[in-house]
């Protein structure tokens, strides 16, 4: 019997391929009628873009929302994720969809460095956007929440003290925090993470900085890594002095939680929006 690997969810999602098919067909569809400015360059590489999405008559001033986009760092595509613009514009936001390039052709720390750049360029250009650049807040799934996670914080791989951008909120789903089991996981050929990379790059070990706003939450249904990092990263927030807020999707999956993000009829995806019109 082959070892059971916590961190392959398809092995514990039975509709994986149909879940990961309605996604995407929701995001084509909002993208099929809303302003859409897309394709944006961050940067150099083809897939330093990112796609902005605008709410219908927003003034200026609007809060401005980034997403990134999980795919254990070496899959997944901005394009699929559209949905998630849907609760940050009905809350009068501004969304940003971010692309990045992927393991194993590019390594850990210049992905880092990507989001965070994407980050840097959307809050100068949040003005010429009409939005408050003191009101940018981002979010991410999976690998995307570990991603966005170091927006705001300085880990073990940040030789220099980064530039990072100012941060009024970080919305946390589905994480992964702690990167030791990685290089050994299914992933070991695919996104070919070192140990060396695993240690520089895991939020729990790195240095959290103040935000106004930091929510950390998972599905109900996912396997005990998603849950135990994420109930550490939330004790170690707290343990710091600082504000977060721990949720447990009830009856969600690593995937599912997806479709509920993107949704304000649902729970979680009210609380983007709130979180969104709070920052």
């Amino acid at each position: 019997m082959l070892e059971t690997d916590l961190y392959r969810n398809r092995d514990f999602i039975s509709d994986f391929d149909a879940i990961m098919a309605e996604t995407a067909k929701r995001s084509l569809e909002l993208s099929t009628h809303v302003k859409m400015h897309k394709d944006l360059a961050y940067g150099q590489s083809p897939r330093e873009k990112l796609d902005i999405i605008f709410p219908s008559g927003s003034e200026k001033g609007a809060p401005l929302h980034m997403f990134i986009h999980g795919g254990y760092w070496r899959a997944g595509n901005k394009d699929d994720h559209t949905l998630i613009a849907a609760p940050v514009i009905e809350a009068g936001g501004i969304a940003a969809i971010i692309g990045y390039d992927l393991m194993p052709d590019t390594r850990l720390a210049e992905i880092v460095a990507q989001t965070r750049k994407a980050a840097l360029f959307l809050q100068g250009k949040a003005s010429e956007l009409g939005a408050d650049p003191n009101r940018f807040t981002a979010s991410g799934h999976s690998a995307g929440a570990h991603l966005a996670s170091l927006l705001a914080a300085q880990a073990p791989g940040d030789i220099h003290h980064p530039h990072l951008p100012k941060m009024q909120g970080l919305f946390l789903v589905s994480g992964i925090y702690d990167l030791a089991e990685i290089p050994n996981s299914f992933l070991r050929h695919e996104a070919e993470m070192c140990a060396d990379e695993a240690a520089a790059w895991s939020p729990l070990s790195a240095r959290h900085l103040q935000v106004p706003q930091r929510i950390i939450t998972r599905g109900s249904e996912e396997t005990e890594p998603f849950h135990n990092q994420a109930q550490a990263l939330h004790e170690q927030i707290q343990d710091n002095g600082m504000v977060s807020t721990l949720r447990n999707e009830a009856s969600k999956n690593h995937l599912t939680i997806v479709l509920d993000l993107a949704d304000t009829n649902r729970p979680l995806g009210q609380c983007l929006a709130d979180f969104v019109a709070n920052s």
